[in-house]
């Protein structure tokens, strides 16, 4: 499993009957999860004393409870800084697992010694993206909602990282890559972590088990002829991640004639050996 050990300002303190312990910053958030199946003695104090506590309606959705939260606040990664903001359906606009990719291809970028393109489509609030830029590349970020490319375009400021070349987009991933095979652009580097399940805005609908072997054929035609990194990740449950490598290389790693390596990525439990399963990812470098 790959993990990171290098958060400061987040810390899992704990997580049991379908719940997670969180700290961001100064504040303690619970909120659910699906992968905590298990049932262990809530024994930390912030159980009983915690800032918010997200819980969900019996008739869908759900809302933050005893909330003693700001509207919003930051938290540093290394020598980044990122906006926390509690919204209605539990996220924080942080998946903090994901920093092990960050580091990845973060690290990829530097060792390149040459200009890297990186895409970055369903980039949310932008976190990946300010990490490729800080790296060096430079990015286009690509969304279908407008706020959360407000919020990354916050999240490149908030680091002081306003001057690196990022564009940011907000458009259907998938009528973007098309109109980039048309315009003939290509990209060194290309993230994506698509959703479950949504909707384009004019009512397209995505299902992730249904559409990600074509989408990842249609995203290749957009890799350069050196590329340096392509990288999937997903929350999906039900798709684990031996089905997304054997994707990955049918459609991009047998062209190049490269693996790629696939895990889960997850969360160590603080002070203790444990991890918390959150998400799968696949890496593939194409070697310099």
């Amino acid at each position: 499993m790959w993990t990171t050990d290098k958060w400061k300002d987040y810390e899992l303190l704990d997580c049991s009957s379908g719940e997670k312990l969180e700290r961001w910053g100064k504040y303690t958030l619970v909120r659910p999860d699906p992968q905590v199946i298990w049932k262990s003695e809530k024994e930390h104090i912030g159980w009983k004393k915690y800032d918010a506590s997200y819980k969900r309606s019996s008739s869908g959705g759900g809302s933050w409870s005893q909330n003693k939260l700001p509207e919003a606040w930051t938290v540093r990664y290394g020598e980044l800084t990122f906006r926390v903001k509690p919204m209605g359906f539990k996220h924080t606009g942080i998946f903090p697992e994901q920093a092990t990719n960050w580091e990845w291809f973060s690290s990829l970028i530097k060792k390149a010694g040459r200009p890297i393109k990186v895409l970055n489509l369903f980039a949310y609030t932008g976190c990946a993206s300010v990490c490729a830029a800080a790296a060096g590349a430079s990015v286009c970020h690509v969304d279908a909602a407008k706020g959360m490319v407000a919020t990354a375009k916050e999240n490149l400021a908030l680091s002081g990282l306003s001057d690196r070349p990022v564009r940011f987009i907000v458009d259907d991933c998938k009528k973007f890559i098309e109109r980039e095979i048309r315009r003939g652009n290509k990209y060194d580097g290309i993230i994506m972590d698509p959703p479950s399940y949504g909707r384009g805005p004019t009512g397209e609908v995505w299902k992730i088990e249904e559409n990600i072997d074509d989408f990842v054929a249609l995203t290749a035609q957009l890799l350069s002829d050196k590329p340096l990194f392509f990288l999937l990740n997903s929350y999906t449950t039900g798709l684990n991640a031996s089905t997304m490598k054997y994707i990955v290389d049918l459609r991009i790693g047998q062209r190049y004639g490269v693996k790629s390596e696939a895990d889960e990525i997850g969360i160590r439990v603080s002070g203790t050996d444990n991890v918390m399963p959150a998400g799968n990812s696949v890496r593939l470098y194409f070697g310099e």
